[in-house]
Order: structure tokens, then C-alpha cells, then sequence
């Protein structure tokens, strides 16, 4: 077994990233992060990436914040928590913007910013054993990993204020009714239903899917006839693909487009 945090292997089109410290709980600490930046660019950067699917193993998902390596030298706090930050944050804008849908399968706990990095990917699938704790204000910290921008999108700017001021932790129903989470699965059959998204999404129509996750990260930051000329450009561009092209041809001829990713 590999000693690395994270994880990658890809299949069929799938980036299949493992959350690998399970031992620990898959803490974030500077290796993590710097880890997860590197897995990013090289989902973003292999051609055949269609699509990405994160689990992880053991009891956590993953404890949030690496309180054994914070509490050790009070002076390097800072330094450690911008070096941090800094890999953790390139990988989460990469994996955002990227073509490739993201998928998350959380089967147990996820913590601070395991939540944020939960309402990131374009689907969230929980088991029914799975929960959500904020985690920092437990500690007196203020959340990181983009979640002041990643979950109010999902569950909106009230919800996720008390989520984070009141420090909550939310069971996977509660998780799904607030909109944090896409679909709540028996704990047996998680990882199954996982990779049959995955692999729906990784037959699709790739750039298109990058396109429209662009257009959703910008809307609501600007002006509708800015949004609406994004759009066009963005329709614009997609015409130019392959799959566009095949996809029109498919369809008018009565017929299932096949979608290659370009």
C-alpha cells in the first residue's frame, strides 16, 4: 500500500483520488495539501480525464485541520497555516475549474474542511452513516478551503453562517435537506452508486461539463448581461468540439450521440 495521503489512479476515464491516511483520519497537514495540489493539476492536466471520484478509507472521512502538527510551535503557526493554505487552496480552484465533473463519496465524518470540500465537487454522495461537522469555531478558527464561497452556494448565506458560527455537525439527512449533499445511499452500496456516476459522467460531453462549470461559478458575481454574454461565448465555444458537432448530427438523425471529450 502506498504511504501517500492521497492517491490516484484513473480508469475508464475516471480519476479515481483516495483519501490514503486513513490511519490518522486523513488529516490536513502540509503534506496532505501539498499532495492534493499535485493530484489536482494532474487531473486537470491528463487528456483522458473525464471525470474525478473522491473517497477515502476508515473511520473518517477526514478530521479537518491537523491539530498535532498546529499545536507544536505557536511562533511557525502562521507560516505553516499559509504554506498550508496556499497548496490546499491551488488544488480546490483546479478541481473547481477543471473540465472534469467532480464527484465526493463520503462514508463517515468529514470535518472543516472536508465539508468545504464537500459542497466544492459538483455531487456529493453520502452514506446514511456519514455527518458534517464545521470544526472551527471549536477551536476559534474561521473556516478555509473555500468554504465562505463553496457552501453558501450550496445550502445558501444563512444557513451556512449557522452552520459555521454555531459550530454544527449535520447527519447526512439533515446534510441532504440543506442541499450540501446530492443523495443520501445505504452505507453498502455507496461506493457502487459512486462509481456509476462517475462513469455516467465521464461518457458525457467533457468540455462541455468544464463550460458549464465555469458559468455556475460566475453567476451570481455579475451583472445578467455579463452572464448572459459569458453563456453565448461559452455556447460559442462549445460549438467548435466534436461532441458538439456528433451530439447535433446524433440527434437530429434520430439517433444516441456518443460523446469522446472534445
Amino acid at each position: 500500500m502506498s504511504d501517500e495521503p492521497i492517491t490516484l489512479s484513473i480508469e475508464g476515464g475516471v480519476a479515481h483520488v483516495r483519501l490514503n491516511a486513513s490511519a490518522r483520519g486523513n488529516p490536513m497537514d502540509l503534506r496532505f495539501c501539498e499532495a492534493f495540489s499535485r493530484v489536482a493539476a494532474a487531473c486537470d492536466e491528463t487528456p483522458g480525464v473525464r471525470c474525478v471520484l473522491m473517497d477515502a478509507e476508515g473511520r473518517f472521512f477526514g478530521v479537518g485541520a491537523d491539530l498535532k502538527t498546529m499545536n507544536q510551535d505557536r511562533q511557525a503557526l502562521q507560516v505553516f497555516v499559509k504554506n498550508a493554505t496556499a497548496a490546499l487552496h491551488s488544488g480546490l480552484s483546479r478541481f473547481a475549474r477543471m473540465d472534469a465533473p467532480v464527484v465526493v463519496a463520503v462514508h463517515a465524518l468529514a470535518v472543516g474542511g472536508f465539508v468545504s470540500l464537500s459542497a466544492m465537487a459538483d455531487f456529493c454522495l453520502a452514506a446514511e452513516s456519514a455527518s458534517f461537522y464545521a470544526g472551527y469555531t471549536g477551536i476559534g478558527l474561521v473556516c478555509d478551503a473555500g468554504g465562505s464561497t463553496f457552501l453558501p452556494r450550496r445550502v445558501g448565506s444563512r444557513r451556512a453562517a449557522e452552520f459555521l458560527l454555531r459550530n454544527q455537525t449535520w447527519d447526512a439527512r439533515t446534510a441532504h435537506a440543506h442541499g450540501l449533499v446530492s443523495e443520501v445511499l445505504p452505507d453498502a452500496t455507496l461506493r457502487d452508486e459512486a462509481w456509476a456516476l462517475a462513469r455516467e459522467l465521464a461518457a458525457g460531453p467533457t468540455r462541455a461539463f468544464g463550460e458549464i462549470r465555469n458559468l455556475l461559478l460566475s453567476s451570481g458575481l455579475q451583472p445578467i448581461e455579463a452572464q448572459l454574454e459569458q453563456e453565448a461565448r461559452a455556447m460559442a465555444r462549445v460549438t467548435r468540439t466534436d461532441d458538439a458537432w456528433h451530439g447535433i448530427c446524433a440527434v437530429a438523425a434520430r439517433g444516441q450521440p456518443v460523446f469522446n471529450g472534445r
